[in-house]
């Protein structure tokens, strides 16, 4: 009877590792199923995804072709409003005091020239006094240590809206010299003091003309022109009338008394 009941105890733990080892290989079976239902999910969520990206950059790419970039231009010619002359006068003396005395005479007489011609003692503006030393010159071209004269330099500088009459007396100046004085004009700079304004309305007629042309290049192609899309400004041109001059940095002419200013706009609109 023990010994049968030895066998029974025997057989039902046999029963048991076995019914373990039958649920472990179960939760091993579970657990690599959730793991391949992961993979497939996170590679369903990858397709979905690339699918999304393709389908914008397509969508994206169909609306960059429905448009068309043109550049459009606009010209104006402009008169002068403000204008800036000097004049420069000097004197030479072999002592600083002599020269300097000399200036101040030469000053005087430029002055009065500049008062008898009906500028304002206000618009005449001197500069400081700039000093040189001149030394002797060996025969051998080298310079010694003897001073041989002093050289005193001094500008006259109007700025008038009165730009006829500036322009008149820059190029009649040099009678000055049969007063006895040393006196070189300038090339005067002429200037549009409204030119900020100018560019406004400008790009705006600069537009204006890249939407025009856009609407005849689609003529041809049974399209129709829609919204601006974007724009960007090209650099401004002011150079003189009937000047081919071009830079790409942009030309601000100064010695032109009638100058052309020309504006750049870049657009890109939508084609319908």
């Amino acid at each position: 009877m023990e010994l049968l009941l030895n066998e029974y105890v025997i057989i039902y733990r046999k029963g048991l590792q076995k019914s373990c080892k039958g649920e472990i290989l179960m939760e091993h079976s579970m657990k690599k199923g959730l793991v391949w239902v992961l993979v497939a999910l996170i590679l369903s969520l990858g397709l979905l995804s690339s699918a999304w990206v393709v389908t914008s950059g397509v969508a994206n790419m169909r609306r960059s072709e429905n448009t068309i970039g043109v550049t459009g231009s606009a010209k104006k010619q402009i008169t002068s409003d403000l204008i800036v002359w000097k004049g420069m006068f000097s004197t030479d003396a072999k002592q600083l005091v002599d020269a300097y005395a000399m200036l101040e005479v030469s000053q005087e007489k430029v002055k009065s020239y500049l008062l008898d011609k009906g500028f304002e003692e206000k618009d005449i503006v001197f500069s400081s006094i700039s000093t040189r030393t001149n030394y002797v010159m060996h025969p051998n071209g080298m310079y010694s240590d003897e001073i041989s004269s002093y050289r005193l330099e001094q500008t006259v500088e109007i700025k008038s809206n009165e730009v006829e009459k500036v322009t008149d007396v820059s190029r009649e100046s040099t009678e000055l010299i049969n007063e006895g004085v040393y006196f070189q004009s300038l090339s005067p700079q002429y200037f549009y003091t409204q030119i900020a304004d100018l560019k406004i309305s400008m790009l705006a007629e600069a537009t204006k003309d890249a939407k025009l042309r856009a609407e005849q290049i689609s003529q041809n192609t049974d399209t129709k022109i829609g919204k601006l899309r974007s724009a960007s400004m090209g650099v401004f041109q002011i150079t003189p009338v009937n000047s081919n001059e071009v830079s790409d940095y942009g030309i601000n002419d100064t010695y032109s008394l009638e100058k052309e200013i020309t504006a750049v706009v870049n657009c890109s609109f939508e084609v319908k």
